[in-house]
């Protein structure tokens, strides 16, 4: 009698503790949206765009930096994040913010910054972006 006490209590210490598991690994997965989806979900999400370098400021007194992204689509937000400008930022050419929406405001707990790959040719632009520098010019005449 024992011995199926003790496999009973041993099963449903694993049962526990696996939906404990479960629930956690739910709460914390942040999936991927759009900027619509976003604004109204009134959760914590991802969003994926390409950052407006041109725009992107710091206000020192209240400890914010704020830019605006565009999607693929070219929907446009306004990211604010509470700190200074991720590393690499400038260099980025495109972002993942993981953070909430409070109307058309993305408040940004993380900024992922996606630096260019070695392996894209310089200048290459990506969809619904301005390309901010020229193409090189070819050395044949």
């Amino acid at each position: 009698m024992k011995g199926k006490t003790r496999l009973f209590v041993g099963l449903a210490a694993i049962v526990v503790f696996a939906v404990l598991g479960l629930l956690n690994f739910k709460q914390s997965m942040t999936p991927y949206v759009t900027f619509a989806e976003a604004k109204e979900s009134g959760r914590t999400v991802q969003v994926a765009g390409f950052p407006d370098h041109r725009n992107a400021g710091l206000d020192a007194a209240a400890g914010l930096f704020t830019f605006t992204m565009k999607d693929e689509a070219g929907d446009q937000i306004r990211v604010v994040y509470p700190g200074g400008k991720p590393g690499n930022f400038d260099q980025a050419q495109s972002v993942v913010v993981v953070g909430r929406c409070d109307g058309d405001v993305m408040e940004a707990k993380q900024i992922l910054v996606k630096c260019p790959s070695k392996y894209e040719t310089e200048g290459e632009s990506h969809p619904g972006m301005e390309s901010d520098t020229a193409a090189p010019a070819s050395g044949t005449e």
